[in-house]
């Protein structure tokens, strides 16, 4: 299925808080010129939980239409409602031809592992391209164990998890239960994201990627090429813009950060707010040490 990075796209918004569809457009190119492996799109980076129906659905068409087959397109289509993710995923797939789902654990709601399986096997059931899975109960409060992911995986509409919790302990229990080499396993954690692919992980749906694309895409390869010291050296030089883009809530510093790269405006939906001006040099020193050239952007 899908392998290296797959990046978490930020959406940028217009001043009056409309899809600006020509930064999506320029973004897209530069992830397609970077190498970047594969994008995500309405996803929680690219505040999908602030749009409507009719927003989201575009959003994802237009990602679609931009990456025009050059790149694989996976739509972030999950809530806390069964139904509600159904016929989202249902209205997008009718919208765009996109090459998967990307699942949440329903949050919110806090459903027993049960729940959890019964919500992910009605969703697969249902849906004309393959899920992969998102398990982040950092977000969610509800964590999907590894003995749930085992039971799923064997779903033949189910392809993979991305796996948030930054736990490599995790990691092995769900590589000890799931017998299927073909099910693929990702890395939601920027920071933790090399030793997950050294202990057999897949791939990364990154952030950081936003940014750094070139980079992150470079560290997958080194990995899949068995050149893990130079992955070891190259993730040391990323690792202070992980912290830059996570010392507030995603997607805020991470889309002050593109802005001052000039590939978006700065603009968020409530309840996201400005990146606060007490971490801009931190974030500055860290996209320095990560080799990131940056406008005369304000």
């Amino acid at each position: 299925m899908f392998k290296g990075s797959l990046v978490a796209l930020a959406t940028p918004f217009d001043s009056d808080n409309r899809v600006d569809f020509a930064s999506l457009k320029a973004l897209i190119d530069f992830h397609v010129d970077a190498g970047t492996n594969g994008l995500v799109v309405a996803g929680t980076t690219g505040e999908a939980a602030t749009m409507n129906r009719d927003e989201h659905t575009e959003l994802v068409a237009k990602a679609v239409e931009f990456a025009a087959g050059r790149l694989p397109v996976i739509a972030g289509t999950g809530s806390n409602s069964t139904r509600q993710t159904i016929n989202m995923s249902l209205s997008v797939a009718a919208a765009a031809d996109i090459d998967a789902f990307l699942v949440v654990v329903p949050y919110y709601n806090k459903p027993m592992q049960e729940g959890i399986f019964q919500h992910f096997k009605a969703i697969a059931d249902a849906v004309p391209k393959p899920v992969m899975m998102y398990n982040v109960p950092g977000r969610t409060v509800a964590d999907m164990q590894a003995e749930t992911v085992a039971r799923l995986a064997t779903h033949e509409n189910i392809f993979g998890l991305k796996e948030a919790t930054g736990d490599i302990g995790r990691l092995q229990e769900i590589l000890a239960l799931v017998k299927d080499d073909s099910f693929m396993l990702y890395s939601g954690d920027d920071f933790t994201a090399l030793e997950f692919l050294e202990q057999g992980g897949d791939g990364i749906v990154t952030v950081s990627g936003n940014v750094v694309p070139a980079a992150i895409a470079q560290l997958c390869k080194l990995v899949r090429d068995g050149r893990i010291d130079e992955a070891r050296t190259l993730d040391k030089t990323l690792q202070p813009l992980n912290d830059a883009l996570f010392v507030e809530s995603n997607p805020i510093p991470v889309k002050w950060a593109l802005h001052q790269m000039g590939l978006m405006p700065r603009h968020l939906r409530l309840p996201m707010t400005e990146f606060s001006q007490q971490h801009h040099e931190q974030m500055r020193a860290a996209l320095a040490t990560a080799g990131v050239k940056l406008e005369d952007a304000a």
